[in-house]
């Protein structure tokens, strides 16, 4: 029989990957503080049609970004669920794989800030700047650690603890 879900204490255990989440989003920031305030001092323009490629490639792997984080964090909560164990607490592992998915999702969508401080250092203006930078925060709240996945990590485990003894 399952006990009641404690969910001051569960949301206490998603500190780490909301601290994570804060970080990713204060690199953003930065980025963005650091072009503002050097600005041209930072720019090593490249010529017209060769910025245009590099920027229609970021692009496209911005958009591929997306749906590809998307997947690989469906498959890691899916894993998360379903990998077995054997020492450690339910919630123990719980916590420590769910660490490990927002983590990875995190840094994946990180990478599209990158794309727009690349492109700004290579010659483009503050509108790609600001278009990539807020793509990546977009990301950061699509993909923040919920509780409610957490919670589901938990009952799925600790069903499989159930089955198993």
């Amino acid at each position: 029989m399952q006990q009641p879900i404690d969910t001051e204490r569960l949301s206490n255990d998603l500190i780490i990957p909301r601290i994570i989440q804060i970080l990713m989003i204060v690199l953003i920031i930065a980025l963005v503080i650091i072009c503002l305030s050097l600005g041209e001092q930072l720019q090593s323009p490249l010529a017209e049609t060769q910025r245009i490629f590099i920027r229609s490639t970021l692009y496209l792997l911005a958009i591929v970004a997306f749906p590809m984080t998307n997947l690989i964090r469906h498959i890691q909560l899916r894993l998360n669920e379903t990998m077995p164990f054997t020492e450690l607490t339910v919630r123990l592992i719980a916590k420590k794989r769910y660490r490990w998915t927002t983590t990875v999702s995190m840094c994946l969508i990180g990478i599209v800030d990158i794309f727009g401080f690349t492109l700004f250092i290579l010659g483009d203006g503050y509108n790609t700047l600001y278009i990539f930078s807020g793509l990546s925060a977009l990301g950061m709240i699509l993909y923040r650690p919920k509780l409610s996945e957490y919670i589901r990590i938990i009952d799925r485990l600790e069903s499989k603890e159930e089955h198993r003894a």
